[in-house]
């Protein structure tokens, strides 16, 4: 099947021409997906529900024609094609974080409908965390939808190499651990409590000896 060809809103605006790049339906969620590394095309597809196989591949397709990702076969016994980000697919990584931010207060209540991944709140926290001077270290984040892991100082490092977050349990031990509820990175999201102040308050419960732990505690 020959590459569609390349739609452009034909403007000289860098606004525009990012669009061109990024604007499709379905690209950001890719790039926040692979924004945890290296992920197959049936993992991408499980936690992006609601795109159909022929558009996933599509959009991959032109995410490589872009430079924002590349496909690469991983070594044995793993065998397996991966999708991974390009030092310019990760630059968008402040791009999710403000579009995210801006928004929180879409969000409302939970509709029947929804799909949600533990992970979808990585983003969400990583801002909290900077912002409660816990910014620093491997974080551990327990939720009643799952666990995931954050690699909190990944805002300046995560844009040019390494995950910014990974699913499951953290690969071992983390300098902090947080457990909360969805409710609570909604709020932490909408800016409607800080980390610190979430401790303090009992929403978040954390453990762990490093830094970020220490820092939160502190507050």
């Amino acid at each position: 099947m020959s590459p569609r060809p390349r739609r452009s809103y034909d403007q000289y605006c860098s606004a525009a021409r990012a669009l061109d790049a990024v604007g499709d339906r379905w690209t950001l969620l890719i790039v926040r997906e692979l924004l945890a590394g290296p992920r197959r095309y049936t993992d991408l597809h499980a936690d992006l529900p609601g795109v159909s196989t022929d558009v996933l591949a599509s959009r991959l397709k032109d995410m490589e024609r872009e430079g924002l990702a590349t496909r690469r076969r991983l070594p044995p016994p793993g065998a397996a094609y991966v999708y991974e980000l390009t030092a310019r697919g990760r630059g968008l990584l402040p791009v999710l974080e403000a579009l995210g931010a801006w928004g929180a207060d879409e969000l409302g209540k939970r509709r029947p409908t929804d799909a949600v991944r533990a992970h979808w709140f990585a983003l969400p926290l990583l801002r909290a965390l900077r912002e409660a001077g816990a910014g620093e270290g491997l974080v551990e984040v327990r939720l009643e939808e799952g666990d995931f892991h954050l690699y909190a100082s990944a805002p300046e490092e995560g844009t040019a190499q390494g995950p910014v977050y990974g699913e499951g349990a953290a690969p071992g031990e983390p300098d902090a651990r947080l457990v909360l509820d969805a409710a609570t990175c909604v709020a932490l999201g909408r800016g409607e409590i800080g980390l610190r102040e979430a401790v303090r308050a009992g929403r978040v419960e954390v453990t762990g000896d490093g830094a970020a732990a220490k820092a939160l505690r502190e507050g």
